[in-house]
């Protein structure tokens, strides 16, 4: 009999990519893919390392398998970051995915094996199994150039390695030919894409956005000083129908000195130009940033000039994290580190803020009419759908609609989180 393998995924965008990818390896070497660990033989767990909860969710999944005599290889950033924590058991690093039939092989006959060194790959020569039939996701590039004091990530990533334009437009004409409907196009930091190959994010965006096709893309995550060096070009590109009008840009601080302290390479000044000038360009742009509560040293009054900052800009989406040193990072060995009691207050408090502003902010779409793409099933006879602004908009619907379909909608009401609209 054919060995069943479930995969299980934490973490971002990047490690879904991983997942898929070994997914499709896996099947092609003749396992049966299953949609729950009880149904597997063997369990890989896709780990993240990005917070210490993260972390400690990893742990305690295995750990949980573990008791239940379930095979396990863990991957992921862990095993690349720290891979003591998982001592005992196989584990392989997002550069070794490639191997993953031959760890597989080797745990289901009992023996550990290590895939942990570093190696570039172009990970775009391996074809995904997409988990959403029509939701592709495609890795523009592996690492990347900061060093963030507080990032636990840079040490299973590594360095910036851009995959070639021409590796990537052949892997979104394949997606799209196979059915794929949305691209998103993720990285650590997509802002940065190409500048050890001598290209950039925007020269990528425009042969993409020569595909003459009707899709919709995604861009991931992009830090402030990448986007600041080619704001007006991504501007001009984000104006086209393809794209979906949605910017993430971590400020993870609205203190100068403190964005200083994490090695971040510009200021709180510099992000609300970035905001302001897409929002005057691109009226209904979705901003979604991050912030971290409590980082070492930070004052009453830094923290409040992140509140505050938060309050100016009006994201409509904001990821909070306390501040939690990690192993090894800079951040980890700096003095005046803040209570948990602290961080949890202040993480508190701004989220508090925020769920009003969110709230505000989707009040704006209420009585929008327009065409959404279905892109989820959710709960209770729900769909869930996108719009240009990539705001999700959960439909009340009896109907069966496949994934992909395009529908007209009004929205007629909304949450902090999404907006609620019936089918036109």
């Amino acid at each position: 009999m054919t060995a069943k393998i479930y995969i299980k995924t934490f973490g971002c965008t990047l490690n879904k990519a991983d997942s898929e990818r070994m997914a499709y390896l896996l099947k092609k070497a003749g396992f049966q893919l299953v949609d729950s660990p009880e149904k597997a033989e063997l369990v890989i767990v896709n780990t993240c390392t990005v917070k210490n909860l993260a972390e400690r969710k990893a742990i305690h999944y295995v750990n949980d398998l573990k008791e239940k005599n379930k095979k396990i290889i863990v991957a992921g950033c862990i095993p690349k970051a720290n891979p003591s924590l998982f001592l005992g058991h196989s584990q392989i690093s997002p550069d070794q995915i490639h191997q993953i039939v031959s760890a597989v092989e080797e745990t289901l006959e009992g023996n550990i094996v290590e895939y942990l060194a570093t190696e570039k790959i172009n990970k775009l020569k391996i074809p995904s199994l997409r988990s959403n039939p029509i939701i592709a996701i495609v890795p523009i590039s592996a690492g990347c150039l900061g060093n963030c004091a507080y990032c636990h990530v840079k040490l299973a990533r590594g360095n910036l390695f851009s995959y070639p334009i021409e590796d990537i437009i052949e892997t979104i004409k394949h997606e799209l030919n196979s059915g794929a409907k949305e691209i998103w196009l993720t990285s650590q930091d997509t802002g940065c894409y190409g500048l050890d190959k001598g290209t950039s994010l925007p020269e990528l965006l425009e042969e993409i956005l020569k595909i003459e096709k009707k899709f919709f893309i995604r861009l991931g995550m992009a830090n402030p000083n990448h986007v600041l060096s080619f704001l007006d070009e991504l501007i001009t590109l984000f104006k086209h129908p393809n794209m979906f009008k949605f910017l993430h840009i971590p400020v993870q601080s609205g203190s100068n000195r403190i964005l200083k302290l994490m090695n971040r390479k510009y200021t709180a000044e510099d992000f609300k130009k970035i905001v302001s000038t897409f929002r005057k360009e691109i009226p209904e742009i979705t901003i979604a940033t991050d912030v971290i509560c409590g980082f070492p040293s930070e004052t009453e009054e830094e923290f409040n000039q992140t509140v505050e900052l938060i309050k100016e800009t009006k994201p409509d989406v904001l990821n909070i994290s306390r501040f939690w040193p990690r192993p090894n990072t800079e951040a980890a060995a700096m003095p005046d580190q803040i209570h948990g009691s602290e961080t949890k207050k202040r993480s508190s408090f701004l989220t508090a803020i925020h769920t009003n502003i969110a709230r505000m902010q989707n009040e704006k779409w209420i009585d929008w009419q327009g065409e959404v793409i279905i892109d989820e099933t959710g709960k209770n006879n729900s769909l869930i759908a996108r719009n240009y602004s990539y705001k999700p908009i959960v439909i009340k619907s009896n109907k069966q609609l496949p994934l992909g379909t395009i529908v007209r909608v009004k929205v007629i009401n909304i949450t902090p989180y999404d907006l609620r609209a019936k089918l036109l």
